[in-house]
């Protein structure tokens, strides 16, 4: 999922919210196999660019099975809403593309999915084809709902390697002081130090997922998604609230880091004009630069991890982000034996090929051997192995939470960024999720 992708689930989301839509209260679907048509399986995907590498899969599968597949491509913008609306009537699709985690929750919950541990005790590829990080996103209650698909979006610190090199600093932050004293020397230099489209909101979520994932490691967030709110109020939840709190009152946003955002070209533009010396953002933000600005991405552009934080209880190679995105499968489909071989595609040299033609990172084992094949093989190498060496991959909040909580997240960072509450008024808000 790219970043218009992540905004438009965002407002999907809150479109969701509005409707007060819930399946909670909702059992087994809306019908049977028998209720749906012959010979076909409805496969409903997020409408955009990476349609076209789908669309070649389907083909594929459809050359040698009696039973078709029919590609259903619905706008990005109306995805997240159109799927809840038809995931529990005869409309429903029988394969679909969604996030894991939060994003099917309430799906599994209201008994709508098929559990896909059958199909892998068939076929092991089907879980040990993919990286564990990745592949855990869309296990729920020990049972797994989803393969991944597309590719891997981890959160990196871009950088503007010239403007570092003219503020003295030698290489990008390794640790949370080397961070705090890089913010100080590129204020010294009249940059503004990290660029930050807040006007968005989900950038500034980034910051925290890292934060409480450094200081507390991945049990805290766990835990609060499980139920436990009082995590939020914890030792290591304040800590990592006022380590965030000095960041921002160091400067290290400038001042008018609300009224910027990522989705018009705003914050990218700071770092490849050189106004700013770094960008928190998705490993989209390659992509993103590349067709703004191809020489400030080809020769200009750097990138690192999260730095870690010394006492920290969190591993340092952890990564959150989007991890990837997922087919699960309907638990009325009248075909799922043809669903588990259309699955098994995802797999498939021939996957892998045609995601890194258009820029996507399947998360798969073999997709290492293709990465020379990739428009930037050293920046493709370097996100493989990012994830594939991460003992945990933290799903971004706003998808690791079901829809309805996203406009609660993201006004909570938000305003405790801009002042408007402090570190209370931040786990208040998070314990009401």
């Amino acid at each position: 999922m790219n970043n218009r992708t992540w905004m438009s689930r965002s407002l999907a989301g809150t479109a969701v919210m509005m409707l007060g839509f819930t399946l909670a209260g909702c059992g087994g679907g809306g019908g049977d196999a028998s209720s749906r048509p012959e010979n076909e399986l409805h496969l409903a995907v997020y409408g955009d660019a990476s349609n076209k590498v789908e669309q070649a899969m389907v083909d594929k599968f459809n050359e040698t099975s009696d039973v078709k597949i029919v590609l259903d491509t619905i706008p990005g913008a109306d995805y997240q809403t159109k799927l809840q609306t038809i995931i529990d009537t005869d409309s429903a699709p029988d394969i679909f593309f969604n996030w894991g985690g939060g994003s099917i929750a309430n799906f599994v919950e209201a008994d709508l999915l098929l559990p896909l541990d059958d199909f892998i005790e068939e076929d092991a590829q089907l879980k040990d084809a993919f990286l564990p990080s990745v592949f855990e996103t869309a296990v729920i209650d020990d049972k797994s709902y989803g393969i991944p698909m597309r590719g891997t979006q981890p959160v990196m610190l871009f950088n503007n390697s010239e403007v570092l090199k003219q503020a003295g600093i030698d290489a990008p932050p390794a640790t949370w002081d080397e961070l705090l004293d890089a913010v100080e020397k590129l204020k010294a230099a009249g940059v503004t130090p990290i660029a930050l489209g807040g006007a968005d909101q989900w950038p500034t979520q980034m910051w925290f997922q890292y934060m409480f994932d450094r200081v507390a490691g991945e049990g805290l967030f766990q835990a609060a998604l499980d139920g436990d709110t009082d995590v939020w109020e914890s030792e290591e939840s304040r800590k990592a609230l006022g380590m965030l709190r000095e960041l921002v009152d160091a400067g290290a946003f400038g001042t008018n880091f609300d009224s910027v955002k990522f989705t018009d070209g705003g914050s990218p533009t700071l770092l490849s004009s050189g106004r700013a010396g770094f960008e928190l953002m998705g490993s989209w933000a390659y992509a993103t630069h590349l067709d703004a600005n191809p020489e400030f991405a080809e020769n200009v552009l750097g990138y690192s991890e999260f730095p870690a934080i010394e006492g920290g209880e969190g591993d340092p190679d952890n990564l959150a982000g989007n991890t990837n995105n997922f087919y699960s499968v309907h638990k009325d489909t009248r075909y799922p034996e043809e669903a588990a071989e259309f699955l098994k595609l995802m797999y498939s040299d021939e996957f892998v090929q045609e995601q890194i033609a258009i820029g996507n990172l399947p998360t798969t084992t073999n997709t290492e051997q293709f990465l020379d094949e990739a428009s930037n093989p050293e920046y493709a190498k370097y996100q493989f192995d990012l994830v594939k060496e991460a003992p945990h991959f933290q799903l971004s909040w706003d998808q690791a939470y079901p829809p309805e909580a996203t406009v609660t997240i993201h006004t909570a960072v938000s305003q405790f960024f801009s002042g408007q509450i402090d570190e209370d008024g931040f786990i208040k808000a998070m314990q009401s999720l």
